[in-house]
């Protein structure tokens, strides 16, 4: 294939240098993503390597650098995204994807959408009361329905939080563990604490928590109740049975929204028995106000090996 050899120049040294990232990383990253060798003096750069290649090369550092221009932080994570965005679609529209409001919390750590499969699930969530998320775990199904939750919140649209997920590990077999029904329950809530706490400071959320503003509870614990005013939140759907799910979305009160998340793939269920997250796919899959988004293993965000890891047992699944 043809080499080429692109030059290219910016203005300003300060936004070349958040262009380039610390000791150039960025553009090391572009280097392995591209195939192509770019080297740096100053605000010059030069891009060698397939003339396709290294044209791609320079129109997104010139895209970058232009958001850059417009006022937006860049941060090495976001090359990460970028470079994702590009490799499901060389014509993605970058300065739309980052630019544009994305309804997620505000923290001192930026909380957004890594895929296109993740934006349209947060502008789901934006737009419908209730949204089923599904697909393989590392896909952000959790940690963006708790930044929709939290800035839900903190913009007094709804008046509380409420994150739940049935406890199948221990069944009604919970009598042998030690403490009180808490203690029994938090291990298998223990996720969604996790994301809490990157969205707020652990003494906010436990000062919320104390006066059940967010209420951290098993499934079973949603029986009988009206959620009005709320944003809840049902992590490990896959793990309900049909009527768990069926009672859980009946809760819908006044002004409240439901996010449903879970894996298809990883029921542990007994065999005899239907998964409630399978079933409601099914069943209300034609309601038009209900939202849909299915993650596959492109949009897993861990380690760039949870890929690889996911698609292989896809791939052997007979």
């Amino acid at each position: 294939m043809k080499q080429n050899s692109v030059e290219l120049k910016f203005d300003n040294p300060d936004h070349s240098k958040l262009l380039f990232g610390p000791n150039d990383i960025h553009l090391t990253m572009m280097e392995s993503f591209f195939a192509v060798e770019i080297f740096a003096r100053g605000t010059h750069l030069r891009i060698e390597g397939p003339k396709n290649k290294a044209n791609q090369a320079k129109t997104l550092l010139f895209e970058l650098y232009n958001m850059i221009e417009d006022g937006f932080n860049l941060q090495t994570k976001d090359i990460q995204t970028a470079l994702r965005l590009l490799d499901e679609d060389h014509n993605a529209d970058l300065k739309e994807f980052f630019l544009s409001p994305v309804p997620v919390a505000k923290t001192s750590s930026r909380v957004t959408p890594k895929t296109h499969i993740q934006k349209k699930y947060t502008e789901q969530i934006a737009e419908k009361d209730i949204v089923f998320g599904y697909g393989p775990a590392g896909t952000g199904k959790t940690y963006l329905a708790m930044a929709m939750a939290v800035a839900h919140f903190t913009e007094r649209k709804v008046k509380r939080i409420i994150l739940t997920r049935p406890a199948v590990e221990a069944g009604e077999k919970l009598g042998f563990l030690p403490g009180d029904i808490t203690e029994k329950v938090n291990p298998y809530l223990r996720p969604l604490y996790d994301a809490l706490y990157d969205m707020m400071s652990a003494e906010k959320a436990h000062r919320l928590i104390e006066t059940e503003v967010i209420e951290v509870a098993p499934l079973a614990f949603m029986r009988g109740r009206t959620l009005n005013n709320a944003f809840v939140i049902l992590d490990e759907a896959q793990n309900t049975t049909q009527e768990q799910m069926k009672m859980f979305l009946t809760r819908l009160g006044e002004n409240s929204k439901m996010v449903v998340n879970g894996d298809i793939t990883q029921i542990d269920l007994p065999r005899h028995q239907q998964s409630g997250l399978r079933e409601a796919i099914h069943v209300l899959r034609h309601v038009k106000e209900i939202g849909f988004t299915e993650f596959t293993h492109k949009d897993v965000v861990r380690h760039k090996l949870v890929q690889k890891v996911i698609q292989a047992y896809e791939n052997a699944t007979p």
